[in-house]
């Protein structure tokens, strides 16, 4: 099964995530299908990219998205 997740990347004390699909069963940090945005909550704006067409083709696809990515895409709207 397929989830759409947060990989963290970034120094310490100062994380930078990739918004990734992925099997459910591999570590988050490891091998993905597909990155379809970034979200860098750090900065003031807390700074969020997504491919809209891509997530919403990945959901059809029956990816599921935890609950993080869930909140991201509420406020992208996009229908998760």
């Amino acid at each position: 099964m397929l989830a759409i997740r947060l990989k963290r990347i970034g120094a310490k004390h100062r994380p930078y995530y990739r918004i990734v699909v992925s099997e459910n069963d591999r570590v988050p940090r490891g091998a993905f299908v597909e990155e379809i945005g970034f979200y860098h909550p750090v900065t003031e704006s807390k700074d969020t990219r997504i491919d809209k067409e891509r997530a919403e083709y990945w959901l059809a696809k029956g990816a599921r998205p935890s609950a993080t990515v869930k909140n991201l895409f509420k406020k992208h709207g996009i229908g998760a």
